[in-house]
């Protein structure tokens, strides 16, 4: 297994079925549970562990997956709400250092991330099939990106930080 992409990198089709998107909110709308059963029991020693040499410890996972599906929920908005508007991308990396993500409790961002999700389940939910089709640009990239690309890329993403913590557990035996 690859301790960087324990369930592999997230792939496209390019094309997005009703059930497949209807797939993928389900999975947005699991992540907080599943979330909360990787970390159940462990130490805060075991929480400042990284998953991988150079990666993150699972204290930091959990605040990033807070951050990143707080930023991923406004550019749905965001591309709701205008016009194929660029959105502000952030350093990862950098916020990962910032003190809430070091020695912050995670339960604050497990329930935030729990909020997050019922919010943006309702919203995914009353999207039309062509809400779906509109797009964000990122200015980094100069990409247009897909609402449903976007929710398919953060379905995955939910699952990919889950599986760097079970795995790490695994490994481990915790």
């Amino acid at each position: 297994m690859e301790l960087r992409y324990p369930i592999g990198k997230f792939e496209f089709a390019g094309e997005c079925s009703a059930a497949q998107r209807e797939q993928w909110i389900g999975e947005i709308e699991a992540l907080p549970t599943r979330l909360v059963e990787a970390v159940a029991g462990l130490t805060e020693e075991q929480l400042d562990l990284p998953y991988r040499d150079g990666g993150w410890t699972v204290r930091q996972v959990v605040h990033h997956v807070a951050d990143s599906h707080m930023n991923s929920l406004m550019r749905f908005k965001l591309a709701l709400t205008e016009d194929q508007p660029t959105i502000k991308p952030y350093y990862e990396d950098r916020w990962a250092e910032l003190e809430d993500s070091v020695s912050l409790d995670i339960g604050v961002s497990i329930s935030l991330l729990e909020s997050l999700h019922k919010r943006w389940v309702v919203l995914l939910k009353a999207m039309k099939e062509t809400d779906f089709e509109r797009l964000f640009i990122h200015p980094e990239s100069k990409k247009t990106i897909r609402l449903d690309y976007n929710l398919g890329l953060y379905a995955w993403h939910g699952k990919h930080h889950v599986a760097h913590i079970t795995s790490l557990r695994d490994r481990l035996s915790i």
